[in-house]
C-alpha cells in the first residue's frame, strides 16, 4: 500500500524495485519500533470475552530482550542480509545508506546476539549533523547542505512528493526551499494561504521531541515567524539518510506545535489551488 502511494508522487525512474520495496518495509518497521517506545507498558485494553489472546508476559519479555540487544538500524541489516539473503549493496541500497554502514551494524548486531549487552536508554544529545545542517542551511548554503546528506537520500513530502538521492534533492526540493520565494509560486504555498508571507527563505531549527530531534522551519510573516513545516530525520552516521518533512500536513503541525508551544500557520493540503 505505501508501495504504491510512493509512486503517485514519485517523479524519477527506480533503479531496483527490489531493494526499494526493501527500504520502503524497513522504514515502516523502524518507525513502527520508534512508536512502540512512546506506548507506556501495562495499558493493554481487555480482550474480549471467548478470545483467545498470546501470553502478554511472553512477548513483553522476548521483545524486550530483543530490544536491548539490538538497535533499529542493526535488526534490519541482519534481517535483509541474513534472513533474506540480500547482498551487502542490496541491503544498503534498502535502508538509505552505504555498504560501509551496513558492515559495521552487521558487525555489532552480530557481536551483540553472540555476547548480550544492555541496552542504554537514557537522554540522547544532539548529533552533531544536525546543526551543521541547520548552519548551511539558514546560510543558504547548498554545496554544504548536499555534503551532510547521504548519497541515497530519501526526501519525502507525505502524499506529495519523493526524491531518491541527494543530486535529485539538490536540484528539487531542496533548491526550490533554500532559494525559492514562499510568497511566489515557486515557494511551495498554495496561493490561499500565502497572506502575510514574506518573501524569504524559512530559517532550520533543530529541536527534540516525543524522544527525536525534529527540524522546525520558521517562515517570516508580517506579524513574525511561524513555524510552516516539520521533518522528521534518520541518520547513518554522519550524514543524513532521509528527510521527511511535513508541510501540508495541517493536522500534524497543529497536534506537533501545540505539545512544543510553537506557533504555526497552516500551508494547506497541496501546493497547488
Amino acid at each position: 500500500m505505501r508501495s504504491f502511494a510512493t509512486l503517485a508522487c514519485l517523479h524519477q525512474e527506480i533503479r531496483s524495485p527490489r531493494a526499494w520495496l526493501f527500504r520502503i518495509a524497513s522504514n515502516l518497521w523502524l518507525n513502527r519500533v520508534r512508536d512502540m517506545r512512546e506506548v507506556a507498558t501495562g495499558t493493554a485494553e481487555s480482550p474480549e470475552a471467548g478470545v483467545p489472546t498470546p501470553d502478554p508476559r511472553a512477548v513483553r519479555e522476548a521483545a524486550g530482550s530483543l530490544i536491548a540487544q539490538l538497535a533499529p538500524q542493526e535488526r534490519a541489516a541482519i534481517v535483509l542480509k541474513d534472513v533474506f539473503e540480500m547482498s551487502l549493496e542490496e541491503t544498503a541500497e534498502a535502508l538509505s545508506t552505504t555498504t560501509g554502514a551496513v558492515k559495521a551494524a552487521l558487525h555489532r548486531g552480530r557481536g551483540k546476539l553472540a555476547e548480550p549487552q544492555t541496552a542504554d536508554v537514557g537522554d540522547f544529545p544532539r548529533p552533531a549533523v544536525l546543526d551543521a545542517f541547520c548552519a548551511a542551511f539558514n546560510a543558504r548554503d547548498l554545496d554544504g547542505v548536499t555534503s551532510l546528506l547521504l548519497e541515497n537520500v530519501v526526501v519525502e513530502f507525505p502524499g506529495l512528493a519523493v526524491e531518491y538521492g541527494a543530486e535529485t534533492a539538490r536540484n528539487g526540493s531542496l533548491t526550490g526551499v533554500l532559494f525559492g520565494d514562499p510568497s511566489s509560486d515557486r515557494g511551495g504555498i498554495a496561493p490561499g494561504f500565502r497572506a502575510g508571507v514574506l518573501p524569504k527563505a524559512p530559517r532550520l531549527e533543530a529541536r527534540a521531541h516525543r524522544g527525536e530531534h525534529l527540524l522546525l522551519a520558521w517562515f517570516e510573516h508580517q506579524d513574525g515567524e511561524a513555524v510552516r513545516a516539520v521533518s522528521r530525520v534518520s541518520l547513518t552516521g554522519d550524514r543524513i539518510a532521509s528527510l521527511r518533512t511535513y508541510l501540508h500536513a495541517p493536522d500534524v503541525l497543529a497536534e506537533l506545535c501545540a505539545e512544543m508551544g510553537v506557533h504555526f500557520r497552516s500551508s494547506g493540503y497541496r501546493y497547488w489551488w
